[in-house]
């Protein structure tokens, strides 16, 4: 009987499965990861490398979160890796980056080049690359609407987020389209909560887990 392949889930607090209602963390099978085991099957085994906080490249003071790197350790310790898909830029939104949408862009695409230059796939190659752009951020008319105060703080952490993470898609599949991986927009899919404008529901799991596992069946069909 041969090894299942293996599908790594490298991201931030929204594939760790942070929620927004209770501060938690989402049941494995609730978590985007789970939900794409659980339509990929017995031939794949899936594995969560989801950060609260992580960055693409930008270094935080609050600790350790830059993912570029974190990857070739988490590489590293998956292998072999048939496909790795990427989904981070979100907390590259914070006020304190400073950080356009195509430099926040460029940044998943730094992470992904770490990729793309290891030996942590099938073989000793490189592994297949998904590169996922997350959603924009909710508009949060909700939560001000809710919690004016709540809301207030949100926006002075995240100046002019809502704008920039807009344009993620047109940025992220410019950077996949350079290095000829895979494009998946989480914003075609899902929405972010409402709730605290940033992470998402259990619907939104189940929707971006459902279509990652679909592009990754079109990347290793055989």
């Amino acid at each position: 009987m041969s090894e299942p392949r293996t599908l790594l889930c490298f991201g931030d607090s929204n594939t760790w499965g942070f929620d927004p209602l209770g501060g938690g963390r989402y049941p494995r099978g609730v978590r985007w990861p789970g939900a794409a085991a659980t339509a990929l099957g017995p031939d794949w085994c899936v594995v969560e490398a989801g950060l609260n906080g992580r960055t693409s490249v930008f270094e935080d003071p609050m600790g350790d979160l830059a993912g570029v790197r974190h990857l070739g350790p988490v590489l590293a310790s998956a292998a072999p890796v048939d496909v790795v898909a990427i989904v981070l830029g979100t907390n590259d939104l914070k006020t304190r980056f400073g950080a356009s949408a195509p430099e926040i862009a460029d940044g998943a695409g730094v992470v992904v080049d770490r990729a793309l230059a290891s030996r942590a796939g099938p073989n000793g190659c490189p592994p297949a690359v998904l590169l996922v752009a997350p959603p924009p951020i909710d508009a949060g008319q909700a939560l001000a609407e809710r919690d004016p105060e709540a809301f207030a703080e949100r926006t002075a952490a995240w100046h002019d987020a809502r704008a920039r993470s807009l344009a993620f898609a047109h940025h992220y599949a410019r950077v996949a389209d350079q290095r000829g991986i895979a494009f998946l927009d989480a914003g075609a899919h899902l929405r972010s909560s409402d709730v605290d404008m940033i992470h998402w529901s259990p619907a939104a799991h189940a929707a971006l887990g459902s279509a990652v596992a679909e592009a990754v069946r079109r990347l290793t069909v055989q």
